[in-house]
């Protein structure tokens, strides 16, 4: 899904880390061919192209990060939502980035509501209700096949690895008796660390505006929309997210960053097991009691 991943395993036995190495990339191929709106053969494409025609039948993996998408639209109010597809009007990428005019924005912005994501887990549908409507699973789906491809690895019998997806780290069982340390970037400066963070297992996803993005008439345009209004988040640039489960991270920092610094504090602190940093706009930066303790300086 565009994403660059690096894995790092650990083993007694060299010869069979290859396969499993091997294994894991295929997995989270196979499973990014699936999920990719870029890809016009892919079944979430498949999805928008029947919007508001017919239900699409799904596969397993895809209902479940289609359940989980719609879980955190929920939870959020509609802060997270993959159908913020319908806006792709905007490119980030590419030597010629671009945006679209107000009246584009305005004239997509109704087909922008998860409620109208409909899934049927007897059939094992997933339905559109409305024509011109686009899933973007961007925003849930990288973690999910990041897991994937961890639990590959583990399948083919690795104890000890690191899956580092464009800055969103998965630990497994750090070697020996040192733990694995992750960096934490400052969405201020993104070239230097705030702090590392000494991990044994678990996940930190981290979401900002200094990933995708262009630069005109003085204003940075970045990726994560608002599904509101259409347009980049503004508030906060960046945030970090620390939990032993996907579901503790997946979804969260985007929808803290479309809330902005002080909703999308109040909704990590209430999300039990989550360590956090939100950093505002302003130049401040929050940290939960928890990641303040363990925030190591470089």
């Amino acid at each position: 899904m565009g994403t660059r991943v690096d894995l790092t395993v650990q083993g007694e036995d060299a010869a069979s880390l290859a396969p499993a190495m091997q294994a894991a990339f295929g997995r989270m191929e196979a499973l990014a061919a699936l999920m990719s709106h870029y890809e016009l053969t892919s079944r979430v494409s498949a999805i928008g192209l029947a919007s508001g025609l017919q239900p699409v039948a799904v596969e397993p993996e895809l209902m479940a990060v289609l359940r989980m998408a719609q879980g955190v639209s929920g939870r959020t109010h509609g802060a997270f939502d993959a159908t913020v597809g319908s806006l792709g009007l905007w490119h980030f990428d590419g030597p010629d980035p671009g945006m679209p005019e107000p009246a584009q924005i305005t004239r997509r912005l109704p087909s922008v509501d998860w409620r109208n994501l409909r899934l049927d887990e007897r059939s094992q549908t997933a339905y559109l209700t409305q024509r011109g409507m686009r899933l973007d699973l961007g925003g849930i789906a990288k973690l999910y096949i990041l897991q994937a491809g961890l639990d590959a690895l583990k399948s083919h019998g690795v104890r000890s690895a690191l899956v580092n997806g464009g800055g969103d780290v998965l630990a497994l069982s750090a070697p020996g008796d040192a733990p694995w340390r992750v960096g934490i970037r400052d969405p201020r400066q993104p070239q230097r660390l705030l702090g590392a963070l000494d991990i044994g297992s678990g996940i930190v996803a981290s979401s900002g505006d200094y990933e995708r993005f262009f630069t005109r008439a003085g204003r940075r345009w970045h990726h994560v929309l608002d599904p509101r209004t259409g347009q980049p988040t503004q508030g906060v640039r960046g945030v970090t997210l620390v939990a032993d489960t996907l579901e503790g991270v997946n979804g969260l920092g985007a929808a803290a960053m479309v809330l902005g610094a002080g909703e999308g504090r109040e909704l990590l602190r209430r999300t039990a097991g989550t360590e956090a940093m939100v950093a505002g706009a302003d130049g401040n930066i929050w940290l939960s009691e928890r990641l303040r303790e363990r925030l190591r300086p470089v």
